[in-house]
């Protein structure tokens, strides 16, 4: 029977759904795609979900795929401090792993344990081991409806690309722990017309099928990654073409989320001294580009008065010793009303103080719009667009990650009494000295 899942495409997953209905609820039926013969069904009660292996005839374990999937409406929660994230049209999925344990080695924990060992096949320099490799396949749970269980979006099959081992913040028990985070790329399927043939996962449940003839169902750029290893993945990375404007929606916080109040606290915190929000604004471009493989080098805030449209310099370095690169970085932070629009103008300042081969950040309490933006991007402006929401996510994970801080207003106290010291007045190409 024919199992093909589009890319993006919404699913259903009900405990009273059969295996042999192809549609529920008007979706497609994630327990008819996934059933398999005699094999257990496939479960997306776990974040990582792991299959169990089957034993092929020529003696060999093979695990049929891993499952991953991600909540995004429980970021910031209790249940989930951390968040995933997903750049699809850019074919990159950052994913915390499954331990929460203190003191509990992460590399246990069973979702942790099967993405290791998926880490080391998918790693070999000998194509038939890549070839055991159980392939990732990624879900979104989304809400359908208003219902929020049992909507899995389907975002893509991929490989894992690189792991770090991480601290995070358990907010219930107020304790950290260590755990891994794995970067994977999701493989471009535009040869199958961004169509994913479940049939592929499973071949590899059948036991009578050896690694390389379960790859006749699979997507080009899985057989293309088999035969050229790792260095191969960046392109067959999936790649999205469009006009990056981004939604006002998804620039501004959402009431009653973790984000939003942050947004406000820090909105008020600076009501009575915006020229201090430079400090703040200096921090989060930091890590927004090293977040991008940049390494930013911070400089220093600029006089409030005389700052001719810039309000912090620093320097992008691209490559390392005799081959590299270094930019000038001119900053401009605006602190203003959350709900309103940031001004055109404002940017028109930066871009007139930006020369040849330097590089603009603007970082804002608030959100550009589509006008703006798209000015930005027809222009051709070199300018890294910051807005209030991408600010107030980074600012909470600068809270989680330094442990030392008891609230944001702790933070930004310790921002603030340091703001005189990093005040200069210089020109702009001396950050290249430093």
């Amino acid at each position: 029977m024919e199992k093909k899942v589009r890319f993006g495409e919404l699913l259903r997953d009900s405990k009273k759904a059969a295996a042999t209905e192809k549609r529920v609820d008007g979706l497609l039926n994630f327990k008819y795609v996934a059933s398999y013969k005699t094999e257990p069904l496939f479960q997306l009660d776990k974040g990582i979900n792991t299959p169990r292996t089957v034993k092929c005839h020529d003696g060999s374990n093979r695990r049929p795929a891993i499952i991953v999937t991600s909540s995004p409406h429980k970021k910031g929660s209790v249940e989930t401090p951390w968040q995933d994230y997903f750049d699809l049209d850019n074919g990159h999925i950052r994913y915390f792993g499954d331990n929460k344990d203190p003191g509990k080695d992460p590399a246990k924990a069973p979702g942790n344990k099967a993405l290791l060992e998926a880490f080391s096949l998918a790693h070999s320099h000998d194509p038939d081991i890549r070839a055991r490799t159980p392939p990732i396949i990624f879900f979104q749970r989304k809400t359908h409806q208003g219902k929020q269980k049992g909507f899995p979006q389907f975002s893509g099959v991929g490989v894992i690309r690189s792991v770090d081992l991480v601290t995070q913040w358990d907010n219930r028990l107020e304790r950290s722990f260590t755990n891994y985070a794995f970067d994977f790329v999701v493989l471009k399927l535009d040869r199958e017309h961004e169509i994913f043939d479940w049939t592929w996962i499973d071949n590899r449940r059948n036991t009578e099928l050896s690694d390389k003839e379960t790859l006749a169902c699979s997507p080009e750029s899985w057989r293309s990654w088999i035969k050229g290893g790792v260095n191969s993945l960046d392109k067959l990375r999936r790649r999205v073409s469009r006009l990056n404007i981004e939604s006002t929606n998804n620039q501004r916080t959402v009431i009653g989320t973790e984000s939003h109040a942050v947004l406000e606290r820090v909105y008020r915190y600076y009501s009575d001294k915006k020229h201090r929000f430079e400090g703040l604004a200096e921090v989060i471009a930091e890590r927004v580009i090293d977040s991008n493989r940049g390494i930013y080098r911070r400089g220093w805030i600029t006089s409030a008065t005389g700052d001719g449209g810039t309000d912090f310099v620093g320097a992008l370095t691209l490559g390392s010793q005799f081959s590299k690169a270094e930019l000038v970085v001119l900053g401009q932070a605006k602190c203003e009303s959350p709900d309103i629009a940031t001004g055109g103008n404002h940017i028109a300042r930066l871009v007139a103080r930006l020369r040849r081969g330097w590089l603009g950040v603007y970082v804002t309490t608030s959100y550009f719009s589509a006008r703006v933006q798209q000015e930005v991007i027809e222009d051709e402006y070199p300018i890294v667009m910051i807005h209030g929401k991408r600010l107030s996510e980074e600012l909470i994970k600068i809270i989680h990650e330094k442990e030392v801080f008891e609230s944001v207003e702790d933070y930004l106290d310790h921002l603030s009494s340091v703001y005189d010291d990093r005040v200069r007045q210089r020109k702009p190409e001396e950050v290249l000295r430093l």
